[in-house]
């Protein structure tokens, strides 16, 4: 499915690209749709419909809404899916900032609906969420009022889904808001579960950069010594540094296939279109701008060392992102009435994407349960 998605995604790109550079001379002149590009678009219409009736929900005991909620006040883009109501509720946090999941996980997904009410949301500035609030939501862009608007989802959750709490899962940048909401809030959540779990701001890339050139050499790939010892550890001057420990982390966690298989997975969802691609890129564009700065310094610390709701980090073993020694070393230092590290072995980063079979085995034995007790 991964393999066919990013292939309908490059001939995409390769169909539409005389079109674009034809638009760059001269964007006032129409361009003639070209009719191998018709005949491509017709492809992914008929695939985007195939999935519609695919992956629908037809249970009579489950839930399939999608739809704009206000929180925070703005409307922000809510999905809700799931095989039966009474199955405990799972809000999803995406990463990024601004990388918006709701389009391309819906197979992915799928097999986590038969145990969970799955809730995805675009966040503030990002996505749909983004689009139709439009840019001047800008001053409001901080990680204070992200958590509250996770908060003010997660009431509404309640409300709407008839549950007095709530399982939290969070991915990459997403941890960072997701241990704000369940600091702030424990009464909502049952369970926080972390993955590429940010640990330690500060110290990141420097560990990253140490547990890559140790991967190197191990596997022997010399090109991969050359670019990471020539650019040496970080701070770095300019953005050439992190792009080439970023280009590395991709390719040592196995994850640029994955990575862009989600454009042409966008392309054929259900309910999703071209659209969606540019909103998505939109978001994280705008997102970094306003909050990689902010969480630079968010060390354990200011994540949080205490909490009242249960802790689990379920780590790729080898995360070269957030790198999951600490993920583990601030799993120890916190404070929970239950916490647990699980390292999902052969994964890194995208663990929860990418092994999602996996990943869901652990949520249904460990976490899952939580929320069936009295």
């Amino acid at each position: 499915m991964l393999g066919s998605a990013l292939a309908c995604g490059l001939v995409l790109i390769c169909l539409g690209g005389a079109a674009l550079g034809q638009f760059a001379k001269n964007p006032q002149q129409p361009t003639a749709l070209d009719p191998e590009y018709r005949k491509f678009d017709a492809l992914v219409s008929f695939l985007r419909a195939r999935n519609a009736k695919q992956y629908a929900i037809r249970s009579a005991r489950g839930i399939e809404e999608a739809s704009f909620v206000p929180i925070g006040g703005i409307e922000q883009w809510v999905t809700i899916r799931g095989q039966a109501r009474a199955n405990p509720v799972l809000l999803f946090l995406h990463g990024g900032p601004g990388d918006v999941t709701s389009c391309w996980t819906f197979a992915m997904f799928a097999p986590w609906e038969e145990h969970f009410t799955v809730v995805q949301w675009d966040q503030r500035g990002a996505g749909r969420t983004l689009k139709k609030s439009g840019p001047a939501i800008a001053p409001t862009l901080t990680v204070d009022r992200m958590a509250q608007d996770g908060i003010e989802l997660t009431e509404y959750l309640r409300k709407h889904l008839g549950k007095d709490k709530i399982i939290l899962v969070a991915h990459s940048f997403g941890s960072i808001v997701g241990l704000e909401m369940v600091r702030r809030r424990p009464d909502l959540f049952f369970a926080y579960v972390g993955t590429g779990q940010v640990a330690d701001e500060t110290r990141n890339y420097a560990v990253a950069y140490d547990a890559l050139l140790k991967k190197a050499r191990a596997v022997a790939n010399q090109r991969a010594i050359d670019e990471l010892t020539k650019i040496g550890p970080p701070p770095y001057s300019s953005g050439q540094g992190y792009r080439v420990q970023w280009k590395w982390a991709n390719f040592f966690e196995g994850a640029d296939q994955f990575l862009d298989s989600t454009l042409g997975l966008t392309l054929v969802a259900p309910g999703c279109s071209v659209q969606d691609v540019n909103d998505s890129a939109a978001g994280e564009v705008f997102s970094a701008e306003r909050l990689v700065d902010q969480t630079h310094s968010a060390g354990p610390r200011e994540l949080g060392l205490k909490f009242s709701t249960p802790i689990f980090f379920f780590q790729g073993a080898e995360d070269f992102t957030s790198p999951t020694a600490l993920a583990r070393d601030y799993l120890k230092a916190l404070q929970a009435p239950r916490k647990e590290f699980l390292p999902i072995q052969g994964a890194g980063h995208f663990a929860v994407f990418m092994h999602s079979d996996r990943f869901l085995h652990e949520l249904v034995k460990r976490v899952r349960p939580l929320s069936l007790r009295p």
